[in-house]
């Protein structure tokens, strides 16, 4: 997959090191002379173009017009907005994912900018604390742009009313997909002729209702 990522800060250098550890092409566009001297030192040169990610020729330059993905994720939303608005309008990117920096901006990052995917790190920590304090077993691990969707993993207590259970015999809330159960070393995708057992970690999709039924469920 060739992916477009505008800003190389922190968050732009790791982002781009992760996807081409993983095998993806990469380009990342970075304007400022120092930031972009140390990602020659990070990240292969041709994975590299010098330019501001808001100028339509340097995005052409990096390629766009061939990239599935484009993240902007500079720490300036009026970039990050701008970035989205051009890819997704102008070049049209199947898929854009735009840092959000300040939380009260972030109502702006919909569709109409251009935006699929807006990651707020505000919202993010918020429902890591709040979910810690009232679901004590239950944690997030990644909250979806779009609706009110998370993806969790509980730990199944020796109790729970889940264990020793089928998969076929639990009452899952129907806004609710078991997507894998980890036990020791293994990976196991869950059927319906899957036995849970005590200290098995589930791994779900989930919606903000249904989380207290699971939780009721599994701990």
């Amino acid at each position: 997959m060739k992916i477009v990522v505008i800003g190389g800060g922190q968050v732009g250098s790791y982002l781009a090191n992760l996807l081409l550890s993983n095998g993806h092409e990469v380009k990342v566009i970075e304007h400022r002379e120092g930031v972009y001297a140390k990602l020659e030192k990070e990240l292969p040169s041709d994975a590299l173009v010098f330019g501001n990610g808001s100028d339509p020729v340097i995005l052409e330059k990096a390629g766009i017009f061939d990239a599935e993905v484009v993240a902007a994720v500079t720490g300036a939303d009026e970039v990050n907005l701008v970035v989205s608005t051009l890819a997704k309008m102008e070049f049209g990117i199947p898929r854009v994912v735009a840092r959000v920096n300040n939380p009260k901006n972030a109502w702006l990052y919909n569709a109409t900018m251009g935006v699929d995917v807006g990651i707020n790190q505000a919202d993010i920590m918020a429902h890591f604390v709040v979910d810690e304090m009232d679901l004590k077993s239950m944690f997030t691990l990644f909250k979806l742009n779009r609706g009110d969707y998370s993806i969790v993993q509980i730990k199944v207590s020796a109790e729970a009313k889940a264990a020793e259970k089928h998969v076929k015999d639990l009452s899952i809330p129907k806004k609710a997909v078991l997507i894998a159960i980890k036990r020791d070393d293994k990976t196991i995708i869950p059927k319906g002729d899957t036995l849970i057992q005590a200290e098995d970690e589930i791994l779900l999709l989930t919606d903000e209702t249904s989380r207290k039924v699971l939780n009721d469920l599994f701990d």
